[in-house]
């Protein structure tokens, strides 16, 4: 199963990793990542197959929030399906 997460916020030095390393303690696997940057504002998709993940979807969810609090950005995930459902034309 594939999900979204995404990553708003002030942008300083670390986040991509910090949110990658989440990812990788739990055996999130990254499958693709954008990311930009605009004047001081750090955005970030990334497509990630949570099928092997040691924690539930809500557990995984939670630990992502902490990493935003900690890197003061708002990171959130939702299912592939869901996000996909929202973005039909």
């Amino acid at each position: 199963m594939k999900a979204i997460i995404t990553v708003i916020g002030k942008d300083s030095v670390g986040i991509l990793s910090k949110v990658s390393s989440a990812c990788a303690e739990v055996d999130v696997n990254i499958l693709e990542v954008t990311q930009s940057v605009l004047q001081d504002m750090f955005a970030m998709i990334m497509l990630v197959e949570i099928d092997k993940s040691t924690l539930g979807f809500d557990e995984l969810s939670a630990k992502l929030e902490k990493v935003g609090e900690q890197s003061n950005t708002k990171v959130h995930i939702m299912h592939e399906d869901i996000f996909n459902s929202m973005h039909k034309i």
